[in-house]
């Protein structure tokens, strides 16, 4: 199969592309290197440095005649979409539909939208959200990601396009970004090897269902198939708050740091826990990693980091 990955050079996608290539699939990786990285893209991939906004996209899809795109490339921080909705807008929306475009102009049969589990429900109205639950979201990420499901819908009803769109929980694990504000798992980890103050928002009790990136491209895989068709969560049913994360970090990275606490951040929900039953009853998928054992892979990347 011949499969386009945007946003292969990130955290989640280049996972992806790496088990797409050892599944024997033809792998396309498009990425602007904003904030992915070379080092991430697989050497058996064919990568072009396209933005998702660039005309040159058109020509990519008409030359190559992709059978499915994963479509990953995303501004992805929440509290950037507060600050600046408009860039966000561009990004999430336009970009995902200059992908749309084109892939209806090619003959695409498939996309994968990688979609937000916390993101588009908003504060939840009962624990744990399944796919049914009212998408109320409180960012302009939130309401860009369900937008993009809505446009989806639309591709598929008028021009047969057909999707799957991924909900995904906080994802975590190896490669994940430690540089920007998203991440919190990447981001403590790193400021604990590097003995610098990691900075709790809030009172730290902000929950969250942190599902590992392993389990995440396991979903991307089953989605390849024809049986794989709509929306479906990925995340684990289980909730942890952020002073936890903390101080299992704490342990695991031999950190002397405190619990320190700075404002709360504008845009980010109390709680968020999602159920994966339908893509359990559907596709046959359930998280197999758990919690400790996924921090300690993760801090044991991050720390022999070089």
């Amino acid at each position: 199969m011949k499969i386009l990955v945007t946003g292969g050079a990130g955290f989640i996608a280049s996972h992806i592309t790496d088990a797409y290539i050892a599944a024997g699939h033809d792998v396309f990786v498009l990425d602007d290197l904003s904030t992915g990285k070379k080092e991430n893209i697989n050497p058996k991939s064919h990568f072009f440095e396209y933005d998702i906004n660039d005309c040159e996209v058109f020509d990519l899809f008409k030359k190559e005649k992709f059978d499915v795109v994963n479509h990953h490339a995303a501004q992805m921080d929440i509290r950037i979409s507060v600050k600046d909705p408009k860039a966000d807008t561009i990004t999430n929306v336009i970009g995902g539909l200059n992908i749309y475009e084109a892939a209806k102009a090619a003959g695409v049969k498939k996309i994968i939208f990688a979609s937000s589990g916390g993101a588009v429900y908003g504060e939840q109205d009962y624990f744990p959200a399944e796919e049914a639950h009212p998408t109320n979201p409180c960012s302009p990420y939130g309401i860009n990601k369900l937008v993009n499901e809505k446009y989806l819908f639309y591709y598929k009803q008028v021009y047969g396009l057909n999707y799957v769109a991924l909900r995904y929980a906080n994802v975590y694990g190896p490669r994940q970004n430690y540089l920007g504000e998203a991440g919190v798992v990447s981001i403590f980890i790193n400021k604990m090897k590097c003995g610098e103050q990691p900075v709790i928002n809030g009172d730290g009790m902000n929950s969250r269902d942190y599902v590992f990136v392993a389990d995440v491209v396991r979903a991307n895989v089953l989605a390849l198939g024809d049986n794989a068709a709509g929306i479906y969560n990925i995340g684990t049913g289980i909730e942890n708050d952020v002073n936890f994360v903390f101080n299992e970090l704490k342990k695991l990275t031999g950190s002397n740091a405190e619990e320190f606490h700075g404002e709360a951040k504008a845009g980010e929900q109390r709680r968020s826990v999602i159920s994966y039953k339908k893509i359990e009853t559907e596709l046959g998928w359930k998280p197999i990693m758990r919690f400790d054992e996924g921090l300690k892979l993760t801090a044991d990347y991050f720390m022999n980091l070089k």
